[in-house]
């Protein structure tokens, strides 16, 4: 008989004394051009990052190449197994967009493998992308089976399970439930934060084992502005027990549709709770940007690079750094 899921209920606190800062934004543009491998000339819809050694992996939704970010700036493609028709991007301009793995998360496992999780909003994008720096390709990994043990636990009809963020802290894999499907002021619009055993999930990656059960489930509201919830972008596990977070308030209609930013928010998720900021910018505006994705830098707990989506196919996302004094 297998051990029910542990079910808790948390609502975000407004830290309005402090404020956390954006800044330092810079393009992100390949190195040299791959117009032959049928990519733009830059990073675009970038939806999250993690630390590689010294270089970050940035993983875009709507491209199937990885981006790696060398010491000196220097930015290169990881392409992912072309698919039968050559295609690498995926837009409604162009027709495809329903064709995407919406990449949206990533964590590094202890053995240096990374690894990208689809959001799961549609069946197509519950695929995983696994790359290790010593392999020829990424792999795409089938991973139905992973996300109805998380569909499961997490929703209950009324949503599409939209994962947009991914940790490793200490024993346990966390994923990161963004509740933007749900009719505007449901109960069911609300955020949720999944733990599983990280030995469990390495082992059904390594194909010997069934899919790891799903720990705890812990919904969360994060709040909202002017009506519109804010929903997880993003997470980093700074140690075993303690995660920074990352929110944006988006009005869009459903899970698979974007919309104007209408405020973003950081945070800090611990045994006592979750305590959010808003992020705002050097000149002292809010921000409203969409902040994707969050890294922390190395020796520091308060200093953090963060990736940007520009919503724009012809706009580069933006690599940039987000200051806050959280302890």
């Amino acid at each position: 008989m297998s051990t029910p899921v542990t079910r808790r209920v948390l609502r975000a606190s407004l830290d309005s004394t402090s404020k956390a800062f954006l800044d330092e934004l810079v393009p992100l543009r390949y190195e040299h051009a791959h117009l032959d491998d049928g990519l733009p000339p830059h990073v675009r819809a970038a939806s999250a990052l993690r630390r590689l050694a010294h270089r970050l992996v940035i993983v875009q939704d709507d491209v199937d190449a990885l981006a790696v970010r060398g010491v000196a700036g220097d930015v290169r493609p990881v392409l992912l197994p072309a698919r039968p028709s050559g295609t690498r991007v995926f837009d409604d301009a162009t027709g495809n967009k329903h064709e995407k793995l919406d990449l949206e998360a990533c964590v590094v496992l202890t053995d240096g493998r990374v690894v990208a999780f689809g959001s799961a909003s549609t069946p197509v994008r519950e695929r995983l992308v696994v790359w290790t720096e010593a392999a020829a390709a990424p792999v795409v990994v089938a991973a139905d089976a992973l996300y109805a043990e998380v569909r499961g636990a997490v929703v209950d009809g009324e949503m599409r399970l939209n994962v947009e963020g991914a940790v490793v802290a200490g024993r346990r894999l966390l994923l990161f439930h963004r509740g933007n499907d749900a009719p505007r002021g449901s109960s069911a619009h609300v955020n949720a934060v999944v733990e599983l055993a990280l030995d469990e999930f390495a082992s059904w990656l390594d194909g010997t084992a069934a899919p790891p059960r799903v720990a705890s489930v812990t919904r969360v509201d994060l709040g909202a502005v002017d009506g519109v919830p804010f929903g997880f972008t993003d997470a980093v596990a700074v140690d075993a027990e303690r995660v920074v977070v990352v929110a944006c308030a988006e009005d869009s209609a459903c899970a698979i549709s974007d919309g104007p930013v209408l405020g973003a928010r950081v945070g800090v998720l611990d045994a006592r709770g979750l305590r959010m900021v808003d992020i705002y910018e050097r000149d002292g505006a809010p921000t409203r940007l969409k902040v994707e994705g969050i890294e922390r830098r190395p020796g520091s707990d308060s200093v953090f690079d963060v990736v940007v989506d520009m919503d724009q196919p012809g706009d580069a996302a933006r690599l940039g750094r987000l200051v806050w004094e959280w302890r």
